[in-house]
């Protein structure tokens, strides 16, 4: 270990000289010039081995009293720590792609160093080149970038450089060049499940199905019925990247058919088939008649409808009609048969029928009507009548109930009620305030066996007054009135504050 340099001389000047003459009669040494303070003077050499250092006031040895004292030379400033880059980045791969870019992540590099780390270069360059371009201007902060507007089918490598104060890191680079195409997903058709049967919608409809789908990239979707293209005119078909919408504005029979779904990508495919049925009214059944009359029985047989809606026919309804009154009364409903037996009719009146078809539409808007009629005779017994001059039972028109006079609130509905007989049946007109009301359609007006009703709906104030009813055959007529008074609702203290 070397010795520690010996103390600079300060003697020399002052207090050496008075020493040097008392102890010794030798001249004091001159003074030797101070060097210039750009230039450091030598250091003086440390003293030999077994020799002792001159103590500070004693004369140096004559050797040295001739040279000049050097002072001692500054220690040079302890240098900073080198500044190194990080290592490479770790784990790089590709999130996504498709036919214009390229997503990669990738994790920060396992030793970073004081000096930290600002950022990351992405480098790309096509295969088979060394040609390596930057393509973020800036340093990326996050370990995900997308490599944007690159061309469909090219074939890049890609690495990604980690820069600091001490500058790049070695590259971390993918193993394999990456084609830049979209990742092809298989396409699926995802048919709601009220689509899975068979679909039915009314004539006149408007029919909207949306069939959602996947697949990457974009599928292509072809629709056909029955195998044929569609017709353009009766069907719209508008597709987006995630569903297709079948649209027909009206529906009509011929719309009716099973429409075939297909979606491609690529290489791969999946279809989906919805059955379409248009359906509306049957018509009546072919053709109805009497087969048999015995005792209070009737026995009918009739055949199905020609068009049946385009649908199964779901029953029958049949209905019969006195022919003194020609009023009809449904005696079956919902039948399912093709043949009945009506039953319990009454004996000495004669009889016609008919038959409605039903569907999941309703009942046919026409019947089929029995071309003969059945006459109910009593068994067992020949009926001769006797041989006297008829009953004349005809007779003016009476009023057996007359109008009572009524009290309504506006905006509630009353009728008005009465009775009348007559024979032939009397012809029956309303009144108000001595003017025939005719079919106003405020007015409803009925009259079943003799019973006669006027419903006034919802009145105000002007339907206050004198109603009459008026009863007319060829052997007279006959009225009865009533006075109607429509009042105001009754507005409770809380309502009026």
């Amino acid at each position: 270990m070397p010795s520690k340099p010996a103390p600079i001389k300060k003697a020399a000047k002052k207090e050496p000289a008075k020493k040097a003459e008392a102890t010794a009669p030798e001249p004091a040494p001159e003074p030797v010039p101070e060097p210039a303070p750009a230039e450091a003077p030598p250091a003086e050499p440390a003293p030999a081995e077994g020799e002792a250092p001159v103590a500070e006031g004693e004369a140096p040895p004559p050797a040295e009293a001739a040279e000049a004292p050097a002072p001692e030379e500054p220690k040079p400033p302890t240098p900073p720590p080198p500044k190194e880059p990080t290592s490479a980045p770790v784990d790089l791969f590709v999130e996504d792609k498709n036919d214009t870019s390229v997503t990669i992540i990738w994790s920060q590099p396992e030793n970073i160093g004081p000096t930290g780390l600002d950022g990351y270069t992405i480098e790309v360059c096509k295969d088979g080149t060394e040609d390596w371009k930057a393509v973020n201007t800036e340093l990326q902060k996050s370990s995900r970038f997308v490599i944007k507007n690159q061309t469909t089918g090219d074939r890049l490598k890609i690495r990604v450089v980690a820069v600091n104060e001490g500058g790049r890191s070695p590259p971390v680079t993918l193993p394999e060049p990456v084609l830049v195409k979209e990742v092809a997903d298989r396409p699926k058709v995802r048919l709601p499940r009220f689509l899975r049967q068979r679909y039915v919608a009314n004539v006149g409809d408007k029919i909207n199905l949306t069939i959602p789908f996947t697949g990457k990239p974009k599928p292509v979707v072809t629709w056909t019925k029955t195998g044929q293209p569609l017709d353009t005119k009766r069907v719209n078909i508008r597709s987006t990247e995630r569903d297709s919408i079948l649209f027909i504005r009206t529906a009509e029979r011929e719309d009716s058919g099973v429409y075939e779904m297909c979606v491609k990508v690529e290489g791969f495919e999946d279809k989906a088939q919805i059955t379409l049925q248009i359906v509306e009214l049957p018509g009546p059944p072919a053709s109805v008649k009497i087969v048999d009359t015995w005792g209070f029985n009737v026995a009918l047989e009739w055949t199905t409808p020609k068009d049946n809606g385009n649908t199964e026919i779901t029953g029958y309804t049949v209905q019969k009609a006195d022919k003194k009154t020609g009023d009809w009364f449904t005696v079956l409903e919902h039948y399912h048969r093709l043949n009945a037996t009506v039953s319990d009719l009454i004996m000495g009146n004669t009889y016609k029928f008919r038959v409605f078809a039903e569907n999941k539409c309703g009942m046919s808007e026409s019947a089929a009507v029995t071309k003969t009629e059945a006459k109910i005779l009593k068994t067992g017994i020949d009926y001769k009548p006797p041989e006297y001059k008829e009953h004349d039972f005809t007779e003016a028109p009476k009023f057996t109930t007359a109008l009572a006079d009524r009290a309504t609130t506006i905006g509630y509905s009353t009728k008005l009620l009465c009775s009348v007989r007559g024979s032939p049946k009397p012809k029956i007109e309303w009144m108000k305030n001595q003017m025939i009301i005719g079919d106003d359609p405020k007015f409803r007006q009925i009259c079943v066996q003799g019973i006669c009703s006027l419903e006034i709906r919802k009145p105000s104030t002007f339907d206050g007054g004198v109603y009459s009813c008026r009863a007319k055959n060829n052997f007279g007529e006959a009225t009865v009135s009533c006075k109607l008074e429509v009042k105001q609702p009754v507005i409770a203290d809380a309502d009026k504050k």
